[in-house]
C-alpha cells in the first residue's frame, strides 16, 4: 500500500462516518412525530409536548448544519495539506520533537475550540435560552471556555509529552508504560475529579442535616453502602437539567446532587436516583467500565506502537519527515472504524447495566418512585420519547424510558 492509498483510505473512513451518522439522524428525525405510548401519556400535556416537539427539530437542525460545516473544514484540511503546513510552523519554533509536538497539537486545539466557540455560544445563549434551560450569564460561558482550555493543554499536553518520551526511550516498547500511565492517570481521577476539577467550576457543598439526608443515610445503611459524602453542586447557575452521580472509591465515594434535582424531584424519588446510583456501585458496574476502559487503552497503544514507525502514515498526510504527532493523527482516523464497533459494545453493556441499576432500586427500595422521578426529569429536560431504535443502539448508552419503565413494572 502506498501513501495516496492511504490518504484515500483516510479520506474515505470520513465521509462513511459522516454518511451513517447523517442516516442515524434522518431516521431519528423521522420517529419525532410519532404516537407517544401509552405509558408515557402522562408526562407532556399538549402545550409541553409541542414544545418537546419543537426543541428537538430544532436541535435536530442546527445539529445538520455544524456536523456538515465541521466535515467540510475537515476534509479541506486535509485535501489542502494542512497538517503539513503546520507541521513546518511548529519546527520554525524548535528542534525538539516533544516541544514540536506539543505546539503543533496546541495549535489544532486552540483553533478547534476557536471554531466550536460560536456553535457553543449559539446553542447556550439562543437555542437554551429559548426552551428555558439556560442558566448561564455570558462571564460564566467565557470562564469556562477559558478554564477547560488551560486544563485540557495541561493535562493533554502533559500526557502527550510523556508518551512521546517513552517513544524516545523505548521505541515500540513506548505502549507498556504509556499504558501504566494512562491507567494511573485514570484511577486518580477517578479517585479525586470530584475533589480537585468539579471545585474549578462548580461549587460544592455537603447536604445539610434534615429529611433528606436523613432518608439517604437511612437507604444508605440499609443496603450496607457507607457513604460520608454527600454534596450539593450548583448545576442551576448554568442549566435547569437536573443530574445526580457517584464518584470515587473506599473512602473517597461521594455522591453529588444537582441542586435543580433537589427542586425538581420529591424526597423518595431522589432516594430512588440514589438507589440507581447505589446500583451501580454494588454490581460493579463502575469497576467493569474502569477495567474496560484500561483494556481498550492498552489495545489501542499496543496498535499503534505496531504502525507509528511506518513512514507511510506521514506521507499519507503529505508531510516526508516521519514524526510521531503526523503518525498518530493518521492512525486516530483509521482506527476510528475499531472505536465505533468498541464504542457500541460499550453502549450495549452500559444500557445492560442500567437496567440493572433500575432493579436494585426497585428490589432495595421503591420502583414506583423510580418511574415518577424518570418522567419528571425527562418531562423537565424535554426529552424524545420516541427515538428510532437504530439510533438508540448506536449512540444510547442508556435504554429508553418507555424501555425502562416497562422493566421497572414488570
Amino acid at each position: 500500500m502506498n501513501s495516496t492509498t492511504l490518504f484515500i483510505i483516510i479520506i474515505s473512513i470520513l465521509i462513511i462516518s459522516f454518511i451513517i451518522d447523517k442516516v442515524l439522524n434522518t431516521l431519528n428525525e423521522k420517529y419525532f412525530d410519532k404516537k407517544i405510548p401509552e405509558e408515557l401519556r402522562d408526562i407532556y400535556d399538549q402545550k409541553e409536548y409541542e414544545k418537546s416537539q419543537e426543541y428537538k427539530k430544532t436541535s435536530a437542525n442546527f445539529s445538520k448544519i455544524t456536523s456538515f460545516l465541521t466535515t467540510l473544514l475537515t476534509l479541506v484540511f486535509f485535501l489542502i495539506d494542512g497538517f503539513k503546513f503546520l507541521d513546518i510552523y511548529a519546527r520554525t519554533f524548535t528542534n525538539n520533537s516533544i516541544l514540536i509536538a506539543l505546539i503543533f497539537f496546541g495549535i489544532i486545539i486552540l483553533g478547534s475550540t476557536f471554531l466550536s466557540i460560536p456553535v457553543s455560544y449559539y446553542n447556550t445563549f439562543v437555542i437554551e435560552e429559548k426552551f428555558g434551560f439556560n442558566k448561564s450569564s455570558k462571564k460564566i460561558f467565557w470562564i469556562d471556555k477559558i478554564k477547560g482550555l488551560f486544563i485540557s493543554m495541561i493535562l493533554g499536553g502533559g500526557i502527550l509529552a510523556l508518551v512521546i518520551w517513552f517513544y524516545q526511550l523505548t521505541g515500540s516498547n513506548f505502549w507498556i508504560y504509556s499504558w501504566g500511565l494512562v491507567t494511573i492517570f485514570s484511577l486518580f481521577m477517578n479517585m479525586f475529579y470530584a475533589k480537585l476539577i468539579v471545585p474549578i467550576f462548580n461549587k460544592q457543598s455537603p447536604l445539610e442535616e434534615g429529611e433528606l439526608k436523613s432518608a439517604i443515610e437511612m437507604y444508605a445503611q440499609k443496603v450496607g453502602f457507607t457513604i460520608n459524602n454527600i454534596f450539593i453542586i450548583d448545576g442551576s447557575k448554568r442549566s435547569t437539567k437536573a443530574n445526580a452521580y457517584f464518584s470515587g472509591f473506599g473512602s473517597q465515594k461521594r455522591i453529588t446532587l444537582y441542586d435543580t434535582l433537589i427542586n425538581d424531584l420529591e424526597n423518595d424519588e431522589i432516594v430512588a436516583v440514589l438507589a440507581h446510583e447505589v446500583g451501580h456501585y454494588k454490581r460493579k458496574h463502575i469497576i467493569f467500565n474502569l477495567i474496560s476502559s484500561v483494556l481498550l487503552t492498552g489495545l489501542t497503544l499496543y496498535i499503534l506502537s505496531l504502525f507509528i514507525n511506518s513512514p507511510i502514515l506521514s506521507e499519507a498526510l503529505g508531510v516526508s519527515r516521519p514524526s510521531f504527532h503526523i503518525g498518530l493523527i493518521a492512525f486516530s482516523i483509521l482506527y476510528s472504524p475499531i472505536s465505533e464497533f468498541t464504542g457500541l459494545f460499550m453502549n450495549y453493556m452500559s444500557r445492560k447495566f442500567e437496567y440493572q441499576a433500575d432493579n436494585f432500586a426497585k428490589d432495595t427500595f421503591e420502583g414506583k418512585a423510580l418511574v415518577t422521578s424518570l418522567k419528571k426529569l425527562s418531562k423537565n429536560s424535554l426529552s424524545n420519547l420516541t427515538p428510532h431504535p437504530a439510533f438508540v443502539f448506536a449512540y444510547y448508552s442508556h435504554p429508553t424510558l418507555l424501555n425502562r419503565i416497562k422493566n421497572l413494572e414488570s
